[in-house]
């Protein structure tokens, strides 16, 4: 059965993650310890539970010298890079596939991002999917199945024709036990643009 659509992740795939650069931040803050209680509070941000001002201020009590400003600095150190090729890999994809984006993540990234990379470039990124779905606006977050059967539903996707990738394990089981293909993409030894070679997807 040939796959006609596909969902990416965001973090990793597309965008570099830079967690020992966001460690290193916190850290100079004097926060040396990322708590289960801090790991909750993110995940509450992540599905637009509370506001920006609501987590950097929870975040404020744990490190009560730091303004709100560095805490945010602190926070959007974790985005790095975007390569150019992988942009370019996403807009030959364009039009070949149903593409869809699927991201765990909080609007201070999101428009840390927007403004990092500039409106043209965000636009031409935007514009290669079909939907972008992002977790603060959906109020759901990998890996729970009510996301996957979100987009499968509303887009009518047939799970046996479509391809997931991620970097994180956890979120590629969930997707596979609702009968969807994936890829667990190995950060640092392969990269989205490998889709076609290694056999992941017929070209």
């Amino acid at each position: 059965m040939m796959i006609n659509t596909l969902i990416f992740d965001f973090g990793d795939v597309f965008i570099n993650l830079e967690f020992d650069a966001r460690k290193k931040a916190f850290s100079n803050l004097g926060l040396n310890q990322w708590t289960s209680e801090l790991e909750d509070l993110n995940k509450n941000y992540e599905i637009g539970k509370i506001s920006e001002l609501q987590f950097i201020t929870e975040l404020q009590k744990s490190i009560p010298n730091a303004s709100l400003e560095d805490i945010k600095k602190a926070w959007n150190s974790v985005l790095g890079d975007f390569p150019l090729e992988r942009l370019e890999f996403l807009q030959n994809l364009k039009g070949n596939y149903r593409l869809f984006l699927l991201s765990n993540t909080d609007s201070t990234h999101i428009d840390r991002f927007e403004h990092k990379f500039g409106l043209s470039f965000t636009r031409d990124f935007y514009c290669c999917f079909e939907k972008v779905y992002f977790s603060f606006e959906l109020g759901m977050r990998k890996p729970d199945a009510e996301i996957f059967n979100y987009l499968i539903k509303k887009h009518e996707l047939s799970a046996k024709r479509t391809l997931f990738i991620d970097d994180k394990e956890e979120n590629t089981i969930a997707a596979q036990k609702l009968g969807l293909n994936t890829w667990n993409l190995q950060v640092g030894q392969e990269t989205v643009t490998d889709l076609f070679k290694n056999k992941i997807i017929n070209s």
